[in-house]
């Protein structure tokens, strides 16, 4: 076969103008292009990953397209954090906005925190809310608040708690109430809190700070005793449980949030397409049932309402850490 002269010059007229044509070309539509990266500011393993991986799995499914949940750790939970506010805004970084980050760590951790949680976030919709409690092993003659406090000033410095790192909400929960109590006990931080229920079931330590969502299975089966928890009024599920503030810590009120927060500029439109999903996905039977068995709350904001809900926790939230004296130092 032959070409005439002037067919080779078309053919290669082609050959030079099909790349810079291929360049013009669009990129595929979110989220067709790849999967989406959900970074986990936690251990593996926890109640809280649990149910963002079940959360995501649905939201997966209503977008179309793969959701990779990824745990990054450390730092009160600003270590992933921080990378997803350094991601590009296209919509395929997401991480689970935590107050334990948002709002704690941002504060303790002062100038090694180069991230802003309003300015340098979308923040898409909140997901759940949870008290916290301080939990104690079975075993043990402590069965009330007033019984912690009582034996903490018997043995001043020889009780021991665990939480889910310095800096982490626990932490602080627990710095607040010593405190406002006038005790003193020793801090075991870990990287997450699955491996504190554990060793405190082995005997290594006596009681640790938690969230329900994490705590729930471990109280219904009778491995931890809980003491008090964090929310203004009872639990319906848990109504055994008094608060802190009816046994007069009428100032160590704390929701535990977590939500689903995108690197800001985030096209708008990715953002509701989120926001849309994310609230299906929160209706689905199964995603009530597993909040339901872990007496987690669900989120109730959405984008301009949730980014207001974090600057305004931001606001709230900075002069109590501060004045608690709280260090991650």
């Amino acid at each position: 076969m032959t070409l005439s002269r002037r067919g080779l010059g078309l053919a290669a007229l082609s050959g030079l103008v099909t790349p810079a044509l291929a360049q013009a070309q669009p990129s595929a539509p979110w989220p067709q292009a790849q999967p989406v990266r959900f970074v986990v500011p936690f251990a593996p393993g926890g109640t809280t990953d649990i149910i963002a991986r079940i959360l995501m799995a649905d939201v997966s499914r209503r977008i179309g397209q793969t959701i990779l949940v990824e745990n990054r750790p450390g730092a009160g939970a600003t270590l992933g954090t921080g990378q997803v506010a350094r991601a590009a805004p296209d919509g395929y970084t997401l991480v689970l906005s935590v107050i334990s980050a948002m709002v704690v760590g941002k504060v303790l951790y002062g100038e090694r925190v180069t991230w802003d949680p309003d300015r340098d976030f979308a923040h898409i919709a909140m997901v759940m809310s949870t008290p916290y409690l301080i939990l104690v092993r079975p075993d043990l003659p402590i069965r009330s608040l007033a019984d912690l406090v009582a034996e903490a000033r018997r043995q001043p410095d020889a009780l021991s708690y665990g939480s889910a790192g310095i800096g982490s909400m626990p932490h602080l929960v627990m710095m607040r109430f010593l405190a406002a109590a006038g005790i003193t006990m020793t801090h075991v931080p870990y990287r997450g809190a699955a491996q504190i229920a554990t060793d405190i079931a082995g005997g290594v330590l006596p009681m640790m700070v938690d969230s329900l969502t994490a705590a729930s299975a471990n109280i219904r089966s009778g491995a931890l005793r809980p003491l008090a928890h964090t929310w203004p009024e009872r639990i319906p599920a848990f109504p055994e449980i008094p608060t802190f503030r009816e046994l007069g810590f009428g100032d160590l009120v704390v929701d535990g949030w977590s939500g689903v927060a995108a690197p800001a500029r985030t096209p708008r439109p990715i953002q509701e397409r989120l926001a849309a999903a994310i609230r299906e996905s929160l209706e689905t039977p199964d995603v009530v049932r597993r909040y339901a068995e872990t007496a987690t709350a669900p989120g109730r904001f959405f984008l301009d309402d949730a980014q207001r809900f974090v600057r305004e926790e931001l606001v709230a939230w900075t002069p109590i850490i501060r004045a608690s004296g709280a260090t991650v130092d």
